[in-house]
């Protein structure tokens, strides 16, 4: 069990800047799988399931982000709740800095919670139209006693201005900012309990693209300065590249590839991610990209095919595609890749 004012005193000594990190991985997920039950007739009989996540591994370094892209319905929102206990478990196990989340009882999960934190998708509708900013942004922060009464206001104005934020700005309501004004609070109300892991769920996707680079920049100075751990989830490859350290694919539910930025941008393996890929607009009207075209639309990830779930739009599909699920293999110094076109390190399709 663990001990909550133990946990507040020992998060609230790290709040300096000059953050240590190290290189152990701060959150582990290994086999995860989540599946949502599809219940049919008078008695809600189970019928099968949704596998939004279906066996996925991978890690992440303290103070590093890993971008997670994937087409929309690939299960990379799923994920992010997983790992933070908003959606339950069905199998595998999901760490946290050597704590398994879902192993912990209410009590336990109560405390570590201000550890782990989400910025959504949709700024204006993840803040109550009901309250003012300073409310939003320090209700958790009151409930959870993290400073003392006379520190509050004080402590609140320093995220705000941390985030951008003007301190007249607290009494103002959700309804009177912009887009991005308001995911500078959602980011200033996860930044508030002062977390070391945050799941950014597509945190830019609903603003203008002059904004996203202002959000984008302002996570990354806060990383820098908090020494912060981000799992970025986007289907925007550019706003990826630009923030991640590494980088995994998904495709219904399944972890194709998983790279370092650098090789993965560089040298695509899976027939899925160099479609992905090929999709970038080159802001170069001499230069001609060789798109991609994926025939067909996703498969049900409530009936997935048999063997690889890509192989129904892979214009590479062998025969063993279609009978044998393909296992995650490294290919080069930590890129892995699961495709049958690779064998014992080298391509062989």
């Amino acid at each position: 069990m663990i001990d909550d004012k133990r946990m507040k005193e020992d998060r609230f000594e790290r709040r300096p800047s000059e953050v240590s990190l190290t290189e152990a991985s701060l959150l582990e997920v290994k086999n995860l799988k989540t599946y949502f039950p599809i219940s049919s007739g008078l008695f809600s009989k189970v019928k099968g399931y949704v596998k939004a996540v279906d066996d996925v591994s991978f890690s992440i370094q303290r103070g590093t982000t890993m971008g997670l892209v994937g087409e929309s319905g690939c299960g990379k929102t799923t994920i992010g709740k997983t790992i933070l206990r908003l959606t339950e478990i069905t199998s595998g196990s999901v760490t946290f800095d050597g704590i398994d989340i879902h192993a912990l009882d209410r009590r336990a999960l109560r405390a570590l919670r201000p550890r782990i934190q989400i910025i959504f998708q949709d700024p204006y509708s993840s803040l109550s139209p009901r309250m003012p900013v300073g409310e939003i942004i320090g209700e958790a922060v009151r409930e959870k006693r993290l400073v003392a009464p006379e520190k509050f206001d004080d402590y609140i104005t320093g995220i705000m201005k941390d985030c951008g934020l003007q301190e007249y700005h607290k009494d103002r309501y959700p309804h009177e900012f912009s887009g991005g004004q308001r995911q500078r609070i959602c980011i200033a109300r996860a930044l508030a309990l002062n977390p070391e892991f945050i799941v950014c769920d597509e945190p830019v996707s609903a603003l203008d693209v002059s904004i996203q680079a202002q959000i984008i920049n302002l996570l990354k100075a806060l990383q820098a300065k908090y020494g912060l751990t981000y799992l970025f989830i986007s289907h925007d490859l550019s706003v990826v590249e630009h923030i991640s350290d590494t980088v995994g694919v998904m495709y219904l539910g399944n972890l194709v590839e998983y790279a370092d930025k650098a090789s993965i941008f560089d040298n695509p393996l899976h027939p899925y991610t160099m479609a992905l890929f090929s999709a970038i607009p080159v802001p170069d009207p001499d230069v001609k990209t060789n798109r991609i075209i994926l025939e067909g639309s996703i498969p049900s990830p409530a009936n997935p095919p048999e063997g690889c779930k890509f192989h129904t739009r892979c214009s590479y599909c062998m025969e063993i595609c279609k009978l044998e699920v393909p296992q995650m293999q490294t290919i080069g110094a930590g890129h892995q890749v699961a495709c049958h076109l690779y064998k014992d390190g080298r391509r062989i399709g």
